[in-house]
Formats: structure tokens, sequence, C-alpha cells
């Protein structure tokens, strides 16, 4: 099942998920409001009756300088970055539990591990989802399921994509890798927490960063 918050930004990666020969389904959400959180997860447990794997990948920023940084700005990111995440842990709780089986992987950021100046919002969310990440981790442990944290670096997506060249160029230089990641290296690292491979693994934050944590 693949959620996010248009259509179009589903179409390419369930139609990718149909040429390796699997089925997916996906459904349309817009994570900050909270009554379509609890209908997504109600609709996925009505029509399938489980949830074995939750995936929580929902980021937005409203970037500046906490002098200048409103209220609102403030309020969204952690709604939509961390909120979200915590209602979509919850619901998937219950039924992973009954089950005696679950995977919750969340993704951060190494920014909520060592802060980023211009985004103290983003990176107040990203690191309450560590703290959320290993809580669950401790509580849901003794019933087969685990909670872990990957945390990327600096990734090649349509954001970083954004950046004055001058700027990725400095970014890159500055990682021991020297080079961007992929979304696919992050998607290696997810997939294995997600394995039977990784069962004994829970409360765990994986750096995908290419270094720059050292």
């Amino acid at each position: 099942m693949c959620v996010a918050r248009s259509q179009a930004a589903l179409s390419s990666v369930v139609d990718g998920i149909h040429t390796l020969g699997y089925s997916a389904e996906s459904l349309v959400c817009d994570l900050g409001d909270d009554a379509a959180v609890d209908s997504l997860m109600e609709g996925v447990l009505k029509t399938h009756g489980r949830v074995d794997i939750l995936v929580n990948n929902a980021g937005v920023t409203r970037d500046g300088l906490i002098l200048r940084m409103s209220d609102d700005d403030f309020d969204e990111v952690i709604h939509l970055n961390l909120r979200s995440v915590f209602r979509l842990c919850r619901a998937a709780a219950r039924p992973m539990m009954r089950g005696r089986f679950g995977r919750i992987i969340n993704i951060s950021s190494v920014v909520g591990l060592f802060g980023n100046s211009g985004q103290a919002n983003y990176a107040a969310a990203k690191a309450g989802l560590v703290g959320l990440t290993k809580s669950i981790g401790k509580e849901l442990g003794a019933k087969g399921v685990t909670a872990n944290v990957v945390a990327p670096g600096f990734i090649e997506t349509d954001m970083t994509a954004a950046l004055p060249a001058d700027m990725l160029a400095e970014a890159v230089k500055r990682l021991p890798a020297r080079r961007a990641g992929t979304s696919d290296e992050i998607a290696h690292a997810v997939a294995f927490l997600a394995s039977d491979e990784a069962a004994y693994i829970t409360g765990q934050v994986l750096c995908v960063d290419g270094g720059w944590m050292g």
C-alpha cells in the first residue's frame, strides 16, 4: 500500500512495483488532516485485516532562522513530520501486537541528530522521531514488533536538485564518500530493517549518510 498527498506522486511508484511482478495499491491522504489519517488506517485494516510493515516517509520543510520563524511554520512541520507519524504508529501497533509481528521504520534525517541552521522546526521533528521510535521499540518488542529509524544524509532528491550548483558541490565535498546518496540506497536500508534478518534489531538509528556523521 503506497500513500501520498496526490495521486500523481503515487502512479509511478505503483507502476514500478507492478513492473517487478508485485501487487500494489495506492491511497491519497493529507497527513496534516488528523481525520484523514485515522480514516486511512481504518480503511487499510478493514480491507486487509492487518498491517505488517509501516514505513513513515513524510517530510515537509518551512525553513527560516528561529528569530524569524512563525508559530505556524513551526507547528506545520511538527504536525506533518512528527504528529502524523505518531498517529499512524499508534494505529498500527494494536494489529501488529495481535499478530505478534510488525516492522515500523521511520525516516528521520541526520539533521535530527546534529541540528542545522535555519531548520529548527525540521530538526526538532526529526529528532522527535528518534525518541518516538526508540520508545515504541521498548513498548512493543516483547510482541514481535520492531521499530527503527533510517536517518538519511545528503540524498539526490527533487529537493536537493533545486539547490544552486555551488551549494551542492560544497555539500558533497564535506562527505567522506564524496558523493550524494541515492533513493535506492535508502530503500535498501529500509528493506533490510523490514526483513526477517533484522528481527533482533529494534530501537536503533541507521545513518545512511556517506560517513557524514562519522
